[in-house]
């Protein structure tokens, strides 16, 4: 039979009152507290989670909610985000939608009935509407990565320099000589695709070089997006002289497609691609790429719902932006002139 509260009072000789504030995070005096871990420890005592999340209102869990978790650059942020929340005794609840607005829908009513403390969210709908249900529940709201329109100013979020990102990758082609530049965007409607979108039409504009629509393409974040992008790119009667592709999987989506067509890099196309992960060093060594801190990422997430769930008063919204960093390799080259 388990061990209870009684069997734990009866072991140290302290009273309910001493136990329960130890139990819940209070501070009580040394030597209680190690009786009472002695205890625990002697007679395996499970706190009951359930009758303590009851008293406290607090399940210490958090629910993250995500488009695809096949995605390297999303599990790469979670498993950080983890970290920090786990050191600060939080669990973590995983949602994966499979970019379904229907299944994100139901993962948000899902998390609201086990209770969660928070909720962490890169977003599949961009109307925000999915996030409704939690906001009539005051259940704090934190995005990552991608900001929704309809709910600025209500929510906090961390996310990264897109624009700029974007601007410096384009900027970089267009200073060794390239006029026709390829982009291979995300899913459109998402901040991150019309914001990486907008830095790429800029930096252009800045060149004084007028944007041609046949040269971008969207590709879903999906290997297979960005391969059958690619293909249409380098299948145009003119085709770009380089490519900038916007995330980890379409970019190798992309370089698969340069491969099955015999283009060489960069003798025949330059391309500069997104997220510096491990698994490109490996495939395609030496890419110049826009480096995301993406484990940085995680770590503010995890802080600053931390400090969301710690205040006494209620919630200012916060929007954390982190820098991004072009890394220079050899996919690369000017154009003879």
């Amino acid at each position: 039979m388990a061990s209870t509260m009684k069997d734990l009072a009866r072991e140290t000789g302290l009273g309910l009152a001493t136990l329960s504030k130890y139990f819940n995070g209070g501070n009580v005096r040394e030597k209680n507290r190690r009786l009472i871990e002695a205890a625990v420890k002697k007679l395996h005592y499970v706190p009951n989670e359930v009758a303590r999340s009851l008293k406290t209102r607090q399940t210490r869990v958090i629910g993250v909610i995500i488009p695809e978790l096949s995605n390297a650059f999303i599990t790469s942020i979670i498993s950080s985000m983890e970290d920090v929340l786990r050191r600060h005794d939080y669990a973590v609840i995983v949602c994966d939608c499979r970019s379904d607005p229907k299944r994100e829908k139901e993962a948000v009513e899902f998390l609201i009935h086990r209770r969660v403390d928070g909720l962490i969210n890169m977003a599949t709908d961009p109307t925000g509407a999915h996030l409704k249900a939690a906001l009539e529940a005051n259940i704090p709201i934190l995005l990552v990565d991608r900001l929704i329109k309809t709910l600025r100013n209500k929510v906090s979020a961390v996310i990264i320099d897109n624009e700029f990102a974007s601007s410096q990758a384009v900027s970089k082609l267009l200073d060794l000589g390239h006029r026709k530049i390829g982009l291979v965007l995300g899913s459109p409607r998402l901040y991150t695709t019309e914001t990486r979108l907008a830095g790429y039409l800029n930096a252009l504009r800045d060149a004084g070089v007028e944007p041609d629509e046949r040269y971008i393409r969207y590709g879903d974040y999906t290997m297979d997006g960005g391969y059958q992008a690619v293909q249409e790119l380098i299948g145009l009667e003119d085709p770009p002289t380089a490519l900038f592709i916007t995330n980890f999987e379409m970019m190798l989506g992309g370089m698969l497609a340069l491969q099955h067509n015999g283009i060489e890099i960069p003798r025949d196309l330059s391309v500069i691609g997104f997220d510096k992960l491990e698994l490109f060093s490996g495939i395609f060594p030496d890419l110049t790429l826009v480096r995301q801190p993406q484990l940085g990422i995680g770590r503010e997430c995890a802080d600053l719902m931390l400090d969301i769930l710690s205040s006494k008063n209620p919630p200012v919204p916060r929007v954390i932006t982190l820098s991004t960093e072009l890394t220079e390799g050899s996919s690369v080259r000017a154009l003879e002139s």
